[in-house]
């Protein structure tokens, strides 16, 4: 896989897609550390002419001039694009049903979409976080009316619990609703606990994989240092992508140690730390297409050289001990020797598939 045209199919969908995603959350400067109308197009160009063709945006990006942009961009070249975009946040301060993932605000924020976007449909609408009010039934049966009514063609999820989203996927199949094809979630060096549960589950029941912030919210590029995790106490609600980032968690002592392990691998084989961290979350199998994200067409030059690094046996091991995630129950108990010898009877039994 070198190029944006080796296509993949997403999830149990027939949909073929780019192996990485085009990110558009830095398109516009609404949220004060955007690219401008000009830049952001310079990267859509950049990815569409390079054989991408999977755009991500939501709703409520850079309060609504992500979709316009996009809108703009796609007017020649709506039918190379596969258009994923969300609903869920609130659009209208202090109006509590202009967000939520209840029906009415699915069905207004698609409307809103659909205007920004200057389209007659979205073909991937993702769910963009679980509010822990909406009862799953209507959810399912609000998506599959939509894809009914043709305004969007496929669904998606991102941002739920793993046992909420295989009721959900569980309640489409038993009613005949449209499932959902892929899920949207953290996944980068700097964040691997959805190994545990979210991205088992998307495997078995055929969702593709799409991360978000596959280089840590900038920290695996190596820009960061241990003086800004200091700083970062402070920056939880600063208007800076630092700021946001510190208030995640994703900048963190740990997370620069990461850092550090990437940026000598980067060395070795001559590719860039970004380059590097997105190799790495690109071999998972499990993952269709990372999303990326850039605010210079530089950065997207820089993510896009990933598809032509390979990475040994050796170097990706490497990356895999210096984050790997904690164990939790029960997979921490069951995985014991004393464990397997009773559940095998000290036979060696092998998965092959």
């Amino acid at each position: 896989m070198t190029s944006l045209d080796q296509y993949r199919l997403l999830g149990r969908s027939g949909l073929r897609v780019s192996p990485l995603a085009l990110g558009t959350m830095t398109f516009g400067q609404d949220w004060g550390w955007g690219a401008d109308a000009t830049e952001s197009r310079r990267i859509f160009d950049l990815y569409i002419d390079r054989g991408g063709n999977f755009v991500d945006t939501a709703v409520n990006y850079t309060d609504g001039a992500s979709e316009r942009l996009l809108g703009e961009f796609l007017r020649d070249k709506r039918e190379r694009v596969v258009l994923a975009t969300k609903f869920t946040m609130a659009r209208e301060p202090g109006n509590p049903n202009s967000g939520g993932n209840h029906r009415l605000n699915m069905q207004r924020s698609v409307e809103q979409s659909l205007r920004q976007l200057g389209t007659d449909r979205i073909d991937l609408f993702y769910l963009h976080t679980w509010d822990s009010t909406t009862q799953p039934e209507e959810v399912m049966r609000g998506l599959d009316d939509l894809v009914r009514a043709g305004k969007i063609v496929y669904a998606g999820i991102c941002n739920t619990p793993a046992w909420r989203i295989a009721q959900m996927q569980t309640l489409a199949e038993l009613f005949g609703w449209a499932p959902f094809v892929a899920l949207q979630i953290e996944y980068s060096l700097v964040e691997r606990t959805v190994e545990h549960e979210l991205i088992p589950m998307a495997a078995a029941l055929g969702m593709g994989v799409l991360p978000w912030s596959p280089l840590g919210g900038g920290v695996l590029t190596g820009k960061y240092t241990r003086a800004d995790v200091a700083d970062s106490r402070e920056a939880g609600v600063a208007a800076t992508r630092k700021g946001v980032m510190a208030s995640s968690g994703q900048l963190s002592s740990r997370a620069l140690g990461i850092a550090d392990v990437v940026r000598s691998v980067a060395q070795e084989i001559r590719a860039t730390a970004s380059q590097v961290a997105l190799a790495w979350t690109l071999s998972n199998p499990a993952v269709t297409a990372p999303v990326m994200g850039a605010r210079t067409l530089a950065q997207a030059e820089d993510n896009l050289g990933a598809l032509g690094v390979v990475l040994s046996d050796e170097q990706r091991a490497r990356l895999d001990a210096a984050s790997a995630p904690e164990p939790i129950f029960p997979a921490r108990f069951v995985r014991r020797p004393l464990v397997q010898q009773l559940i095998f009877g000290g036979s060696n039994v092998a998965r092959r598939i």
